[in-house]
């Protein structure tokens, strides 16, 4: 497997590493209640475990090991892409755009983009969940090229079961 490259730029973003200034607006995206109804993040009892997961993250952003990325629109965090589970050549992804701003089609170029990145790194498929009723998750994916995938899993999150729905992409 490739290593992956420290910075990815698209039109409009730059996916990188985080770095120590970031850490307000990552704990900001990992407590956002809104992120939270379609991301599974954990609750935090203080912000001391919210920065302690900041800095973890910031971690594996650099580790060759694992696949993580801050997402940048001018020099702003404005949101994540990671990997939730790594097999050999296949990699499932996860991704987070701050509601402030989403439905601008950020989500879609970093993903197209993290997706070219991961072929080129050798992985032959990859795939992202999302809850069934997270529709605008599903259709970036489909934007993307994804297509659905035989796998559906209950999963309970924060006391209520969500269906979860699994599209994928192959390396052509």
């Amino acid at each position: 497997m490739k290593k992956k490259n420290e910075k990815l730029i698209t039109e409009r973003l730059v996916l990188k590493a985080y770095d120590e200034c970031d850490k307000d607006s990552m704990v900001e995206l990992l407590c956002n209640d809104k992120i939270k109804k379609t991301f599974m993040i954990p609750d935090f009892e203080n912000m001391e475990q919210a920065e302690s997961c900041f800095y973890k993250l910031m971690e594996f952003s650099t580790a060759d090991n694992r696949f993580e990325y801050g997402i940048y629109l001018d020099g702003v965090l404005i949101g994540f892409l990671n990997d939730c589970g790594i097999n050999d050549t296949k990699i499932e992804v996860g991704y987070v755009i701050s509601p402030a701003y989403q439905g601008n089609g950020y989500a879609s170029e970093a993903l197209r983009a993290v997706i070219e990145e991961l072929f080129r790194m050798g992985y032959e498929h990859i795939m992202a969940g999302f809850f069934e009723e997270n529709i605008a998750s599903r259709r970036v994916m489909e934007k993307c090229g994804m297509h659905p995938l035989e796998l559906k899993e209950d999963v309970k999150y924060q006391g209520i079961v969500h269906r979860c729905l699994y599209y994928g992409i192959d390396k052509k």
